[in-house]
C-alpha cells in the first residue's frame, strides 16, 4: 500500500473521530468516503438526519437521483476507489425553519485541504449546492445557482456545478429541463470514462 494511501486512511480515521463541533443535535458522527485512488469527488452540503442515522452518504432519495445523474450503480457509487464523498460539513447540523441548517463552519477549515491534498488522483469534482459552490468556485460563482450551473462549460471537464439532487428541488428540475437534456449526457459519459 503506497504511503499516501496509509496517510489518507489515518486522516480519515482522525476525521471520523472528530468532535470539534459542539451542540450538534444528534452529536458528532462525521460521514465521508475517501480513497487515494478515487478519480471523482462529490462535494455536498452536510449529512441529513437520515444519512446520520444510516452512517452512509447519500443513502436516501437524493442519492438515488444522484446515482441516476451519474449513470452508476449503488455498488459503484459506494466504492471509495471510484468516488470520494466529502461534504462541506461531515456531521448533521440540525434543522432550521427552511430545512437543514448550513454545514457547520468549523469543519471545512479543519479538514478540507488536508483531505483534498491526500487525494491526488481526483480528475472530476462535482459540486452540489451553494455552500459547496462557495468553497470550490468562490468568486467565479454567479449570483444564482441556476446561472452558475448554466455556465458549466467554463469549469468543465475538471469541475461541474450542480443543483442539489434533493426532492425539494423538483420545481427547479422542472423549470430547467436543459439541465437534464444538456448536462447529464455529458456527465454520464465523463463518469463512464473515469470509472
Amino acid at each position: 500500500m503506497p504511503s499516501n494511501s496509509r496517510d489518507l486512511d489515518k486522516l480519515v480515521a482522525t476525521v471520523r473521530s472528530c468532535t470539534i463541533c459542539t451542540g450538534l443535535p444528534l452529536g458528532p458522527k462525521p460521514i465521508l468516503q475517501a480513497s487515494a485512488g478515487a478519480r471523482i469527488l462529490l462535494v455536498g452540503q452536510a449529512p441529513g438526519s437520515k444519512t446520520h442515522a444510516k452512517g452512509r452518504p447519500f443513502d436516501d432519495a437524493s442519492g438515488k437521483r444522484l446515482r441516476d445523474w451519474l449513470g452508476v450503480s449503488e455498488a459503484q457509487f459506494y466504492d471509495p476507489d471510484l468516488f470520494a464523498i466529502l461534504p462541506m460539513g461531515f456531521c448533521y447540523p440540525g434543522t432550521g425553519t427552511g430545512g437543514d441548517l448550513p454545514p457547520r463552519p468549523e469543519c471545512a477549515p479543519a479538514w478540507r485541504e488536508p483531505l483534498l491534498q491526500a487525494m491526488p488522483a481526483i480528475e472530476l469534482t462535482l459540486v452540489l449546492g451553494q455552500y459547496a459552490l462557495d468553497w470550490h468556485i468562490g468568486d467565479s460563482r454567479s449570483k444564482t445557482l441556476t446561472e452558475t450551473v448554466r455556465r458549466w462549460r467554463e469549469f468543465w471537464p475538471d469541475l461541474l456545478p450542480l443543483p442539489h439532487p434533493s426532492p425539494r428541488n423538483i420545481r427547479w428540475f422542472r423549470a430547467n429541463p436543459w439541465f437534464e437534456d444538456e448536462i447529464l449526457p455529458v456527465l454520464r459519459e465523463r463518469v463512464k470514462g473515469l470509472i
